[in-house]
């Protein structure tokens, strides 16, 4: 089109000095040629706004990762190389109305974690199969997937009041939130990631309040979505997309971001939700068990955030930051169920505090510790650490890292995470299984006593136990009363023995990255 325009302007000048270079002649060729340019303007604008703002960001990175087990033993990867790709997009048409949206891959070097590769049940989870959480942050494999794809409208008065409002629906950005970003090197996304840290399908509306309260950056937003869904799979049944009575029901989330003040140096962020019909795994051990997942309740939790970007207006500490946040969380089962092994109410707590430091030019120096309760449970599973979410550890969890900013396009992070539990499930779901809060101490202790009595791994038979219990206490053969008093305790110790080897300890995660993003 240009090459057009710019012919054009070169005929209308060889035309007019053709026939004479007048001054009308001369007037005239001016007037053509603001006209074309006018025009090349305009098509320019046009073809601008027809087209979507591509950006890259790509990311190889080497992880060491090793797992403790409560039974002494140690398992882990030293040579865990991967590869990460977004292709982030980016419309607006005009000054209100905004598209947004990015293609992942996330794959291992030499592997293909697809539902090919054997292990389809397994795979279900982590590249959302069943629970639409961790699709794009888990290694899968070399294809393409939509990790955000949302509609945003820029409102200018709420109300009819001096409010500047947002509407958003689609897939939102929801991983690498609030405080978790700082380590991540990247822009905060929408929720406060204490308590909110996985992919999400819903909706948001915000309303800044700072014009009409005075308080620098004070905001409110409500924020509801989906986090999976009872719609049968089309040709699975006769009936396709209808309610699938014999899969789980919607599990669904709602609840809201208040910003009381931000001036951009001081800053503090609350959150509360309550997510409905959460998911979990049966015990074994329970009668009814069936190998399925089923719901088990609901869940609440909120947090406090505070982040002071600027210690002092000048100098050093200018460029430092600090941060706290303490977060909550409360079960709610089902009359009949069991969350995390009870059947109670039971209440959770976190604490994270962490700063990052200027350390040379381009460069930071990062350093992070989160502490988490016995029935701590958060929604953090897309938290990128291979070894697990380090904010879910109900224990303690430090970690250290560098990030250097090469050049415009280039950058270098060096990170070690350290998570030390004191309750099992961490990583778990909802139920009575999987998330359930033991302590590992009184598991290594039962399954050390197993053990030192002759105890086999079966949990279901503690006979070798009896006869070392009737030796020891001279009773020889133990009465079926002493038996059935001690059974107890002996199923107990039989179950730790059979646990043990199935129980993270601690974890360790060494990380190196080079990313690349323009």
């Amino acid at each position: 089109m240009k090459k057009i325009v710019s012919l054009s302007v070169m005929a209308a000048a060889a035309t007019s000095f053709a026939f004479g270079s007048t001054a009308d002649d001369i007037a005239n060729l001016q007037a053509q040629i603001d006209k074309l340019k006018t025009k090349q303007g305009k098509i320019n604008a046009q073809s601008a706004n027809d087209n979507i703002k591509w950006g890259v960001d790509f990311r190889t990175a080497y992880d060491n990762i090793n797992y403790d087990m409560a039974n002494g033993t140690s398992v882990g990867n030293d040579s865990l190389l991967s590869m990460r790709l977004w292709l982030n997009m980016a419309y607006a048409p005009d000054e209100h109305n905004v598209f947004k949206g990015q293609l992942s891959m996330n794959k291992a070097f030499g592997a293909d974690f697809g539902p090919n590769n054997g292990q389809m049940g397994s795979r279900a989870f982590s590249m959302g199969g069943m629970f639409d959480w961790t699709g794009n942050e888990a290694l899968t494999d070399n294809n393409l997937k939509v990790r955000q794809a949302y509609w945003l409208y820029l409102g200018d008065k709420a109300f009819g009041a001096d409010i500047p409002w947002t509407f958003s629906i689609g897939r939102r950005p929801s991983t690498n939130g609030f405080l978790a970003n700082l380590r991540e090197d990247d822009a905060a996304q929408s929720p406060l990631a204490h308590v909110i840290n996985v992919e999400f399908d819903g909706l948001s509306s915000k309303l800044d309040l700072s014009n009409v309260t005075g308080v620098p950056g004070m905001s409110f937003k409500v924020c509801l979505g989906y986090g999976a869904t009872n719609a049968a799979p089309l040709f699975t049944n006769a009936t396709p997309y209808a309610d699938n009575q014999n899969d789980l029901d919607d599990i669904k989330l709602g609840g809201f971001i208040f910003e009381p003040y931000n001036d951009g140096q001081f800053i503090v962020k609350t959150t509360w939700y309550k997510a409905f019909d959460l998911p979990g795994q049966q015990s074994p051990l329970n009668p009814n068990f069936d190998g399925n997942f089923h719901q088990f309740g609901d869940m609440q939790g909120a947090a406090l955030s505070v982040l002071v970007d600027g210690l002092t207006e000048d100098g050093y500490f200018a460029d430092a930051k600090v941060f706290g946040s303490f977060a909550w969380s409360k079960s709610m089962p089902y009359t009949g169920s069991m969350m995390m092994g009870s059947p109670d109410d039971e209440t959770g707590t976190s604490w994270w505090v962490g700063t990052q430091l200027p350390v040379v030019e381009g460069g930071v120096f990062g350093l992070e510790y989160n502490h988490g309760s016995e029935f701590w449970r958060p929604f953090t599973y897309a938290e990128d650490t291979m070894i697990g979410s380090k904010i879910a550890a109900r224990g303690d969890a430090w970690e250290a890292y560098f990030t250097y900013q090469i050049n415009d396009a280039l950058s270098l992070q060096a990170r070690y995470t350290d998570i030390s539990y004191d309750y099992t499930g961490s990583n778990g779901f909802f139920g009575n299984y999987s998330g359930a809060s033991m302590k590992i101490d009184d598991i290594k202790d039962g399954a050390a006593m197993w053990s030192q009595l002759g105890g086999t791994q079966d949990p279901t038979s503690g006979q070798t136990v009896y006869m070392n219990l009737a030796q020891m206490m001279q009773m020889d053969p133990m009465d079926p009363a002493t038996q059935e008093a001690l059974m107890p305790q002996v199923q107990q110790m039989g179950m730790a023995a059979a646990f043990a080897p199935n129980i993270v300890e601690a974890a360790q995660d060494f990380r190196i990255y080079l990313r690349y993003r323009f």
